[in-house]
């Protein structure tokens, strides 16, 4: 078994701050060190991103196992890159999964809200002091009957600093194994420290 020091590092690809602050405090709840795993979580600031991030990774770090997190409705993006940088022709949702980049739905705020349930919000709600913004965020007309999972995503998005709360305020919240499945099957695809360059890059 080769030392840590030896390993090949990974790049995990993110498309923003927030998923980079979830799927770090996710890997702690699991009793995971990602950085004594030679693991980076780096934002790209947007899916489109994805094929300078490929082509440089190439050209600076040809070493590195490249892995990665994605909303489903930047799939066509994500696939064309991967197709692009030589991961294979035609690459389905599985296709996605065995070169180690997962799809959330629709995002990973929406995998997360799912994941705490809408009682636990509530308790968040008032833990984090945001009751009354809550309850006036509700009653706009606009929002007014529609299910707590869209109410609760607008309401921490509407707020920069809000969104970070929440997400981290989710996350120590939700049972470690029920977790959003993109970011459990992310999380074991890198958790192999051992991997050679051969074994998983194309």
């Amino acid at each position: 078994m080769e030392p840590i020091s030896d390993v090949p590092p990974t790049i995990v690809l993110v498309e923003g701050v927030t998923d980079e602050l979830a799927l770090r405090l996710a890997a702690r709840r699991l009793g995971r060190d990602l950085e004594a795993e030679r693991v980076s979580v780096v934002p790209m600031n947007g899916a489109h991103a994805m094929s300078r991030f490929l082509r440089d990774l190439a050209a600076e770090q040809p070493q590195a196992r490249v892995a990665g997190l994605y909303d489903e409705g930047e799939e066509a993006v994500i696939r064309g890159a991967l197709e692009r940088a030589g991961y294979g022709p035609r690459l389905d949702r599985d296709g996605l999964e065995q070169a180690g980049f997962y799809a959330c739905s629709a995002d990973l705020e929406d995998e997360l809200i799912r994941a705490a349930g809408e009682d636990a919000i509530s308790r968040l709600v008032e833990d984090e002091g945001d009751a009354q913004p809550w309850h006036t965020f509700r009653r706009q007309q606009a929002w007014q009957g529609r299910p707590v999972a869209q109410q609760f995503r607008r309401f921490i998005r509407s707020v920069s600093e809000r969104n970070s709360r929440y997400i981290r305020a989710m996350v120590e919240t939700i049972d470690p194994l029920d977790l959003p499945r993109p970011v459990r099957l992310l999380l074991d695809h890198v958790g192999n420290a051992w991997w050679t360059r051969g074994d998983s890059n194309p």
